[in-house]
């Protein structure tokens, strides 16, 4: 593989997306390619100073001022981390995307999905990710693994993820292609198999 790849992985909280990330970033590297492990919102630097308002922010935020504070962490991190990287010949490996403020602020909070996608287009320069992937889970389990101690977005409450996790699956009908859907109540290492087999076409 002489080109980059930008692969994002998606789901609600509590899905084990990050484990699964790690666990890819891992093997990825025993076969000797070039790894970059990020996130959103949070990436190194200015990131990092969002994610902090965004998630531990204690007064009112508006649905509007959530979405554009995501899209500004959206668009530094795109133009200083990941398209650079990609540019180089990495694999990007990304913990949440485009695809979370599309489930997150339109299917969950209610704002409108065509906007929110023209403005993604906007923060991203039209950059989508080479492959997604979405760990697929239930609400109730869901919660049971985030625990007790929720941050602002988790603490939104049954019907908000519900809301989230019929975007994530609709958007995974509109762009199949794109994005693959995991049954993230599976064990950890059965799930792992089948992302590994998921990767092997793109690189």
């Amino acid at each position: 593989m002489n080109k980059g790849l930008f692969i994002t992985f998606e789901g609600a909280d509590g899905c084990g997306k990050t484990t699964q990330l790690m666990l890819l970033a891992k093997y990825l590297k025993q076969h000797n390619y070039e790894v970059i492990v990020t996130r959103e919102p949070g990436a190194k630097g200015l990131g990092e100073k969002l994610r902090d308002i965004l998630l531990n922010y204690d007064g009112d935020v508006s649905s509007r001022a959530e979405l554009f504070l995501f899209l500004a962490d959206r668009a530094q991190h795109m133009d200083v981390v990941i398209k650079p990287a990609v540019a180089a010949g990495k694999i990007v490996l990304c913990d949440r995307h485009t695809d979370s403020t599309v489930a997150y602020q339109g299917y969950g909070r209610g704002l409108d999905i065509e906007r929110i996608k023209y403005l993604n287009v906007i923060a991203t320069s039209g950059r989508k990710p080479d492959l997604t992937f979405v760990f697929d889970i239930d609400v109730e389990t869901s919660m049971q693994r985030v625990g007790k101690d929720k941050d602002r977005m988790e603490s939104a409450g049954d019907e908000f993820f519900n809301k989230v996790r019929n975007g994530y699956l609709a958007i995974a009908k509109q762009e199949p292609e794109r994005v693959k859907v995991f049954d993230a109540t599976k064990p950890i290492e059965e799930i792992f198999k089948e992302v590994v087999t998921a990767i092997k076409g793109f690189i």
